[in-house]
Parts: structure tokens; sequence; C-alpha cells
């Protein structure tokens, strides 16, 4: 369930500000909604994975803070965030 290094790598190239760039906060929200994306598919399948749920839980709560953290850093960079992945109407 984990992603392909090919994706990362294309989601640091689209977020980062260069392709070495994979602790900006832009890039770790990327790829943790890829994440989520990807286990959102797999209970589609599998309805009774509690444990992986454990995990999603995780990994949302984590996008969640990162997503306070550029809220209150820089606001313009997180409604253009927002809307480039799609998480907010």
């Amino acid at each position: 369930m984990a992603l392909s290094v090919q994706t990362k790598a294309e989601i640091v190239k689209k977020y980062g500000k260069n392709p070495s760039d994979t602790g900006s906060t832009a890039v770790q929200v990327a790829i943790l909604t890829a994440e989520i994306n990807e286990l959102n598919k797999h209970f589609a399948v599998h309805k009774h994975d509690f444990h992986s749920r454990r995990g999603l839980m995780t990994k949302v709560g984590q996008r969640r803070s990162l997503l306070n953290y550029l809220q209150k850093k820089d606001y313009k960079a997180y409604v253009a965030l927002i809307e480039s992945l799609g998480l907010r109407k």
C-alpha cells in the first residue's frame, strides 16, 4: 500500500521547490493525500481491514496537523495547496 518511488518523485517535482525537497509542508501533505487515497481504494475492497484503518486515521490526523501549521504560517500557500489537491469544496 506504500507509494512507489516514481509516484513520490512526481509529487515532489510538482509540489517541492527542488527535486530533493521532501521535507516541505506542501510536499508532505501531498504525499499523505496520495497515501490516504490509496488506502481508501484498499478499503473499497477490504471493508473489514481494521488494522489498516488505524493507519489511515493516523495519516489523516498527521495531514490535518500539517495543514493547520501551513494555514498559520503561510495562508496563501495553504489555499493554493487545498485547491490543487481538491481537499475542500
